[in-house]
């Protein structure tokens, strides 16, 4: 190992040992215990390690998962793991990481992506929808990021990066293995997915959370009321991702020709077989919200199917990217102590949102947001922020409240709810902060370093836009936010995320507190 390397594994170490061994009280926190202050000990590990990457990014998780069973779970290390420490985690949740359900949906995704190649789909597919967009790269780069966009609207974004990824293959087999391009193409699956996901209700579950909160507090927002407003902040956003993107990765050839060959490969029954499959599994993905089913159970589908037609071989298993599940894993094993040690309800308790003015709450929530959403699921964030919220929301609309003149001409409710559904889904600076940053990442093209800048200039460019687009540009129209105050008190219930339960107990604020 290099020195410079040796350095870059010694710092994250050195700040983790540092952050595990100062006294509780060194962060501020009165309620933090033991058990918690290993877990910010980790998140700290784990976020140098990715950044920096002196080890694999899929070694980084699973020593995150090592050293959170062993130091944070029920069945660790007896001196660590005591009642005294705080509240500890359920050894089968973290284990349960390497079977999560996205992990599985990421399998099936795989197994589509592999017969695709095998059989030809991913190029003739790839050749269809990029048609139109013609053969310079800048606007092959413009075609992936649109129709990535548009199918992220109204089916997970997860699937879709999935799916995305087998058209992605032929595109890239055709640049040179030295043009940077290749980079902003990987990387065109996160940006426009997570983006994409924030134009309809259904889009991603964060809208949807915000909805159905605003919906309980009686300002009903409807697909078009939505739609309408977000359509064009992705736009917006998709159009200065493709800017970005050709500024950091400039693309090296003046054009992409996919020069494909007839297959000389006969059009057998396997080959009609794995078409109907592809095919059955993208409308199933497209139309959960008709059928019921959900997208990680769709993705099983074909690799029983196929398995079980002699298609999909023991040959093929070995194509699996199995580190990037593992690297998966270890995102949502942090997100699982975030949340089982009670970690993630202090740190949104010991924000004084009671006391700020209107703007700083916003500002502050929306980063508190933003962060979290980069280590756990985005709609596991916007559960424990939103009902949160919702009580500081009654607060500030009431008419005796020394701040709702203010809050009502920056949109109100409306306004911060949807707000926060839009920083959890701008949220893209690790491989681990969504699925689609981990199949960007299972391409091998892209470095964390690539991913956290334009994940970083993205994010900060759709916080403040999407702060002054709902506030000011585009708000919502004002349904009298009065009728928050209806009651003295706005219970927040319980939330549940992944498989932990998180029950946010927030107490009726007085409205002549907040400023």
């Amino acid at each position: 190992m290099d020195t410079k390397k040796l350095i870059k594994l010694l710092i994250p170490f050195a700040l983790f040992l540092i952050a595990w061994c100062v006294p509780t009280s060194f962060y501020g926190i009165d309620a933090l215990t033991l058990v918690q202050q290993r877990v910010i000990a980790m998140f700290i590990l784990a976020a140098l390690l990715w950044i920096f990457e002196p080890i694999p990014n899929w070694t980084t998780s699973v020593l995150v998962i090592v050293l959170s069973l062993l130091t944070v779970s029920n069945k660790g290390i007896g001196y660590f793991c005591t009642p005294e420490a705080g509240e500890l985690v359920v050894y089968t949740k973290i284990m349960s990481a390497f079977a999560d359900p996205v992990v599985m949906l990421f399998l099936g995704g795989f197994v589509l992506a592999i017969m695709a190649s095998k059989y030809g789909l991913d190029v003739t597919l790839a050749r269809i929808m990029l048609k139109p967009f013609g053969t310079k790269p800048k606007w092959v780069l413009l075609g992936f990021l649109v129709v990535i966009a548009v199918f992220s609207m109204f089916m997970s974004n997860t699937a879709t990066a999935a799916m995305m990824l087998a058209f992605l293959a032929p595109v890239l087999a055709v640049l040179p293995s030295d043009d940077k391009g290749k980079i902003g193409l990987s990387l065109a699956i996160p940006v426009a997915a997570n983006l994409g996901g924030i134009g309809t209700p259904i889009g991603t579950p964060p809208n949807a959370t915000a909805v159905k909160f605003l919906g309980d507090a009686g300002l009903d927002v409807s697909f078009g009321e939505w739609a309408i407003r977000m359509i064009p902040f992705v736009i917006i956003m998709i159009l200065f991702a493709w800017v970005m993107l050709q500024v950091l990765f400039p693309f090296k050839s003046k054009e992409v020709v996919l020069d494909i060959k007839k297959s000389d490969r006969k059009s057998d029954w396997k080959t009609i077989v794995v078409w109907c499959t592809f095919i059955g599994t993208i409308l199933l993905w497209a139309t959960e919200k008709l059928t019921g089913i959900n997208s990680n159970v769709v993705a099983l589908i074909p690799l029983a199917v196929l398995t079980c037609c002699g298609i999909f071989t023991k040959e093929d298993i070995k194509e699996i990217n199995w580190t990037v599940l593992w690297l998966v894993a270890g995102g949502f094993a942090l997100g699982t102590d975030l949340q089982g040690t009670g970690l993630a309800k202090v740190l949104i308790e010991a924000i004084p949102f009671g006391t700020m003015g209107v703007v700083a709450v916003f500002i502050i929530a929306g980063l508190v947001c933003y962060f979290l959403s980069n280590f756990i699921s985005n709609s596991a964030t916007a559960a424990l922020l939103i009902p949160i919220l919702i009580v500081i929301a009654e607060a500030m609309s009431m008419p005796e409240a020394a701040s709702h003149d203010t809050f009502m001409a920056l949109g109100g409710t409306q306004a911060m709810i949807s707000f926060i559904a839009v920083c959890a889904s701008i949220a893209m600076l690790f491989p681990i902060s969504t699925p689609p940053n981990a199949i960007a990442s299972s391409t091998g093209l892209v470095e964390t370093k690539d991913m956290a800048k334009i994940g970083a200039i993205v994010g900060i460019v759709a916080f403040i836009l999407g702060y002054f687009w709902l506030t000011k540009i585009f708000p919502f129209q004002s349904k009298g936010d009065a009728a928050l105050a209806k009651t003295e008190q706005v219970a927040a219930p319980a939330v549940v995320a992944a498989d932990s339960t998180f029950v946010a107990d927030s107490t009726a604020i007085d409205s002549t507190d907040i400023k």
